[in-house]
């Protein structure tokens, strides 16, 4: 079917997402994130609520996506305020930006408890606000809030909110089941209404919360009743039971045929093979485990025990798996005879420029060492420069460009001149630079900025080169309980180029996972050196 309509992907994890209790992204957090969307393909990233917050203020002083439609969030203006006087509405204007999403009341109980004002000035708040955003330059969108709601408790005003954003120009207007109570075949009913009332499903979208489980199901059903936007998140992050996951309503869209045959998404198939790596580095982001049942990109979405399952899957796979495992980037896993990554570790690694054929001895290798690390507590999902290190290593092609001979560590509690209690770290590295031995000695707010800066000191021929690298977020997990645990650290890094990436360290002693990681980091840093020095140079 070669007229397939479009359906648009928008993702609210920075804004909707940060309403998960036990989540605060920081502007660093937000940047990341904002990346790993804008390069795997969604047509909308939602950034957050400019000038709500110290953090969304900075994360909006400049453009966060290249491909992306970067979307500020905020309410439509006040009542009895003027759309130029409202302030609220005009650092929404003035955020850098492509689009704007207002969120409007729709529920007339809202409207009356919520807003004070009259059902008229909430319908002119909601016309001027999208007049002033299309005014500005910018796409506009509304969010009915609480419109399903309100549509069961008073149907003409709810869609006279919804008519007055689509009368005013407003790109889409989206339904959004705020309390997250709506069942499908209710969303199927409204909706179907709302378009023979007048508003095109090429103009609506949906935003649905998971309050009774059924988030990816109301939004397909909305898909099915005819709406054309999807608003979610990454793995179904977001208030209370969290809001529509954006990784199963890709992967089904994309590859179930009654939605993959008559829809088409912004997700290629090469990006749709990255969709578990993009689940676990989000969930890496976090700090927290993923999801191992989770759809589609679980540890067990494709596992099997021994038995007559296995016995079956061994011979057709498709007796036991709805969709294959590497459409989505996953494995099939099967208990008595441990089935495949090799496809997946070959797309990882074409995707990093790196070819290896599927026949070559270190492949296996590769693989095996992998597997023997993540036993260990090692998560490459998350960090993507230890990966391809690892990788390039094992196929002989990272040079040592230094070698640590030793480092120490000493951690000093004691009066200072003064007479106040301090807490001081210091550490020593030794180590070897194009044969030449240094020892650099530092110290720092705690151990590992110690080490940190020691290393960094003096790197003798490359020193110059690692000037612009800064470490800019340091995760810490325990894998297991009690002092001995063991511990595994993830750090970001950037440079001046504006690249990031991220390193990893396992250990049971966290000053050893932490040097792991910061040795990955400037490795990494000076072999991209040379491989953008040798770009330039091509060109």
């Amino acid at each position: 079917m070669t007229d397939k309509q479009r359906i648009y992907l928008f993702d609210t994890t920075l804004r909707d997402g940060q309403q998960t209790p036990g989540i605060d992204f920081s502007v660093e957090d937000k940047i990341s994130i904002a990346g790993l969307l804008d390069g795997f393909g969604f047509d909308y990233v939602e950034g957050g609520y400019p000038g709500a917050n110290p953090t969304d203020s900075a994360f909006f002083a400049k453009p966060r996506t290249e491909n992306a439609s970067f979307v500020a969030f905020g309410m439509t203006k006040r009542a009895g305020v003027s759309a130029s006087n409202d302030p609220g509405l005009a650092a929404l204007l003035q955020a850098s930006g492509d689009a704007v999403c207002l969120v409007a009341k729709s529920w007339d109980y809202h409207v009356k408890v919520a807003l004070g004002c009259s059902n008229e000035e909430n319908l002119a708040s909601i016309s001027e606000s999208v007049r002033a955003v299309i005014e500005a330059g910018k796409e506009a969108m509304v969010d009915c809030e609480h419109f399903f709601d309100g549509y069961k408790a008073n149907p003409g005003y709810a869609v006279a909110c919804a008519k007055a954003a689509f009368e005013a120009g407003a790109r889409w207007v989206v339904l959004c089941d705020t309390n997250g109570g709506t069942q499908p075949s209710e969303i199927t009913e409204i909706v179907t209404t709302l378009i023979a009332d007048g508003i095109p499903g090429e103009r609506l979208g949906i935003h649905a919360h998971n309050d009774t489980g059924q988030a990816v199901a109301n939004s397909l059903a909305a898909v099915d009743a005819g709406v054309r936007h999807i608003q979610g998140t990454l793995n179904g992050i977001g208030e209370r039971c969290g809001n529509a996951n954006l990784i199963t309503l890709v992967a089904t869209l994309a590859l179930k045929p009654v939605y993959a045959d008559r829809f088409a998404i912004s997700i290629s198939k090469d990006k749709l093979e990255g969709l578990t790596r993009l689940s676990h580095a989000f969930d890496e982001l976090l700090n927290r485990p993923p999801a191992t049942q989770a759809p589609y990109v679980g540890a067990s979405a494709f596992a099997t025990k021994a038995g007559i399952h296995a016995s079956a899957l061994l011979k057709d796979p498709r007796t036991y798996e709805h969709v294959p495992p590497e459409s989505v980037g996953n494995f099939r896993k099967v208990m008595v005879s441990d089935q495949g990554g090799k496809s997946n570790f070959i797309n990882a690694l074409k995707q990093r420029g790196i070819d290896v054929a599927k026949d070559d001895p270190r492949l296996d290798k590769l693989i095996s060492i992998v597997k023997e690390r993540e036993a260990t507590g090692y998560a490459y999902e998350g960090a993507d420069a230890s990966f391809e290190l690892l990788a390039l290593k094992t196929l002989g092609r990272v040079p040592d460009y230094f070698t640590v001979n030793s480092f120490r560590v000493m951690v000093e509690r004691r009066f200072d001149a003064m007479g106040r209690l301090r807490t001081v770290s210091e550490a020593v590295v030794k180590l070897s630079v194009d044969g030449k031995e240094m020892m650099s000695v530092a110290e720092g707010h705690g151990p590992i900025n110690a080490l940190d800066i020691a290393l960094r000191k003096d790197l003798g021929v490359y020193q110059s080169e690692i000037e612009d690298l800064e470490l800019v977020d340091y995760k810490v997990r325990i894998l297991n309980g009690g002092t001995e645990a063991v511990t595994r650290v993830l750090i970001e890094s950037a440079d001046g180029t504006g690249a990031r990436w991220w390193t990893v360290g396992v250990s049971d002693n966290i000053i050893d996972a932490s040097f792991q990681a910061l040795m990955d980091s400037i490795t990494f840093k000076l072999m991209k050196n040379r491989e953008l020095a040798g770009k330039v140079a091509a060109e």
